[in-house]
């Protein structure tokens, strides 16, 4: 028996999350059929990061173990001819059978990209917020600091998430502008997010950029815990699992 690690890049817009659902199409489970069919075996994947419908990746992280011959680095190249087109395995490499996905020290950075202009582009219609308004950059990225650090982070979590610890710690949080197209990309990294979190954020940071909150509000925000007290959950089609660091583990 072999562990085997698969850097999973898709698009999101045409599944209901990660997650396997009863009568639902998702990641996971296009995964585990596809390694099932080219093995023979019945295989259930394990992800690092359970994404929402929706939300897309560059670098999700999934690993499975197998009886098979194949060589490990064979299985991205087997399974991308087995995948649909909006689910490509970047890389598939051997990994010890005590690794965890989901139990190791990791740093996991998202993207959120806003084009932020008078109409909107095709092009990004499933892959970026639209927002027509004037967005004031500076003060969201004065907002921005008070995000850095350790903190609890209950209130920027929606219902129904299951964790022991709503304390987070945000290693980096920038903004960026990206081109002339009026593209902006709010990139987070940290060692941890709590259900629906980097949206959260992001709603709270264009609230900030609206000049609907002052930059010097976040803090307060963060120090209550309170839902009720942040911004609102920004739309899943403009974020992006960019990839995840695992610390000391290989």
């Amino acid at each position: 028996m072999k562990r085997v690690m698969l850097i999973v890049s898709y698009d999101g817009t045409n599944y209901h999350g990660w997650q396997v659902q009863p009568s639902a199409v998702t990641i996971e489970g296009m995964l585990n059929e596809a390694i099932s069919r080219l093995t023979g075996e019945s295989i259930q994947v394990v992800g690092a990061s359970r994404t929402d419908a929706g939300v897309h990746a560059l670098g999700n992280v999934a690993v499975f173990d197998t009886e098979s011959r194949i060589p490990p680095e064979k299985f991205s190249y087997a399974l991308n001819q087995r995948l649909p087109d909006d689910i490509v395995i970047q890389e598939s490499f051997l990994v010890p059978d005590t690794f965890h996905p989901r139990h190791c020290d990791c740093r996991k950075t998202y993207e959120y990209t806003i084009v932020n202009r008078k109409f909107p582009l095709p092009e990004y219609r499933n892959t970026a917020y639209f927002y027509y308004g004037r967005l004031d950059l500076g003060k969201m990225r004065a907002a921005a600091e008070a995000f850095l650090g350790e903190h609890d982070f209950a209130g920027f979590c929606s219902a129904g998430a299951q964790v022991q610890s709503t304390v987070r710690t945000i290693y980096s949080l920038e903004i960026l502008e990206t081109d002339e197209e009026g593209k902006i990309q709010i990139r987070v990294q940290g060692n941890g997010f709590l259900y629906n979190m980097v949206r959260i954020i992001v709603g709270t940071l264009l609230e900030v950029g609206k000049g609907i909150a002052l930059p010097d509000d976040i803090g307060r925000v963060i120090a209550s815990c309170d839902r009720a007290q942040a911004g609102p959950t920004a739309p899943a089609k403009g974020l992006r699992l960019l990839r995840i660091e695992y610390l000391n583990t290989f």
